[in-house]
């Protein structure tokens, strides 16, 4: 009551009143926390052993469990500026802030974040599902057949599965197929858990690496961002309120923590200071034909193919809300922003060589504005200075909190240009 009566103060009394005026969601909880936790955990799960190798295990938790922290804190700062505004769409929050200009700049980062999230798992699709085709055939080495080229599978897999999913009208129907997907991954991590190199194989002990520190902390905020699905989440959750929302928040981040760390240990104990970006392509030069690799490539193949319509439904509401915020439903335009964004995302997939930049710059860049920078400026603007005054705590807690996801990423940027410039980036082990 608390919450509804300071979201709407001119609430006439005994008349119940929804406290947000976009819509009226029919998701339940617990399919909330399956597509919140579907959405953290993707691809970036990983790129956390390598991380790892960069860092060693103590200061990786540290690091860990700092981001888990921020992200949670940043959520926060979210639901309570969607309270304020009455409606949970991100680029309502930057009109709120900043005018047209916030609008603009919060659908843009959302947009390019989350296409560089679908492109590391469609890379994932790429490098992964020949492989997989080629085990199932019993084939020692590739030959020129279309089925074992990466290009066409991603597209044939975004135009068999991954469309008609992103079509759907209501991000809540996707919660089966989330719930789907992070049973894979649980086989993932259960399989990582058990010896997966066969015994007489040698592997570099090295600790850690010389080189790479410079994705580490983008790799481990990669990981950890849903922001840009919070909101749309949140909009579909039935009997909406900023603690229950909280909660979901807090269990999927918990959940997704435990997996990570987990996946993170087993798969650097396993190799050391030899685990690549991508830790599936560490196992398969093991051996590629093993018969619990292959189970586990197609396990993780599933879950990030399936995560994918997630990851696209904040991209189509942000085009929705700059370009035409108060038309109502249509299917064409609906359909046809999902077939863009796929089509472009295929293209980066084709082109781009290195998972590792994706990881890296998405990481550098879009994850600290999503995570620090835009929660922190639109709690300081949207929430009114008579109820929290500048100088009270939430509000210098807000703005430190802006102030270090703009120093984190001047600091990434740096070191991952001056890595790419001593040549590093590309010359060493990255697939």
């Amino acid at each position: 009551e608390e919450e509804r009566e300071e979201f709407l103060p001119h609430k006439s009394e005994g008349q119940k009143q929804n406290a947000f005026t976009d819509a009226e969601g029919k998701t339940s909880f617990g399919m909330s926390v399956f597509n919140l936790s579907n959405a953290i955990m993707g691809s970036g799960i990983l790129g956390l052993a390598y991380a790892m190798s960069n860092t060693g295990i103590i200061l990786f938790t540290v690091l860990l469990t700092c981001i888990a922290v921020l992200s949670s804190y940043s959520i926060h700062l979210l639901l309570k500026s969607a309270g304020v505004v009455g409606i949970r769409a991100y680029e309502q929050l930057g009109y709120r802030a900043f005018g047209h200009p916030g609008k603009v700049a919060a659908a843009c980062i959302i947009t390019i974040h989350n296409i560089g999230t679908m492109s590391s798992y469609l890379f994932i699709v790429k490098s992964e599902l020949p492989l997989v085709i080629q085990a199932f055939l019993g084939l020692s080495s590739k030959s020129g057949q279309w089925y074992l080229q990466g290009d066409y599978l991603i597209i044939i897999v975004s135009i068999v599965f991954i469309l008609p999913l992103a079509v759907m009208r209501h991000l809540g129907y996707l919660g089966y197929t989330s719930g789907f997907s992070l049973s894979c991954m649980m086989f993932f991590l259960i399989s990582v858990r058990e010896p997966l190199v066969p015994s007489g194989v040698a592997v570099n002990r090295s600790l850690t690496r010389k080189h790479g520190a410079a994705y580490t902390i983008p790799i481990l905020a990669f990981a950890f961002v849903c922001h840009p699905e919070v909101l749309p989440i949140y909009t579909e959750l039935r009997e909406p309120t900023r603690r229950r929302m909280q909660n979901v928040a807090n269990i999927s981040i918990v959940a997704m923590f435990v997996m990570y760390f987990l996946t993170a240990v087993f798969g650097y104990l396993t190799f050391y200071a030899t685990v690549e970006a991508e830790l599936l392509h560490t196992y398969i030069q093991v051996d590629p034909l093993d018969t619990v690799i292959l189970c586990v490539r197609l396990a993780v193949l599933m879950a990030v193919t399936l995560t994918v319509p997630v990851v696209l439904f904040p991209i189509r509401r942000a085009v929705q809300q700059l370009l035409c915020p108060e038309k109502p439903f249509h299917w064409a335009r609906h359909i046809g922003i999902a077939v863009c964004f796929l089509f472009l995302v295929n293209l980066l997939v084709i082109y781009v060589p290195n998972i590792r930049d994706i990881f890296g710059l998405i990481g550098a860049t879009s994850a600290p504005s999503l995570i620090f920078i835009l929660p922190g400026i639109f709690y300081l603007r949207i929430v009114p200075n008579d109820k929290e005054p500048m100088n009270s705590r939430p509000k210098i807690q807000a703005a430190c909190f802006a102030a270090l996801g703009f120093l984190f990423m001047v600091m990434s940027l740096t070191f991952i240009f001056i890595d790419w410039a001593s040549g590093e980036s590309h010359n060493r082990g990255g697939h």
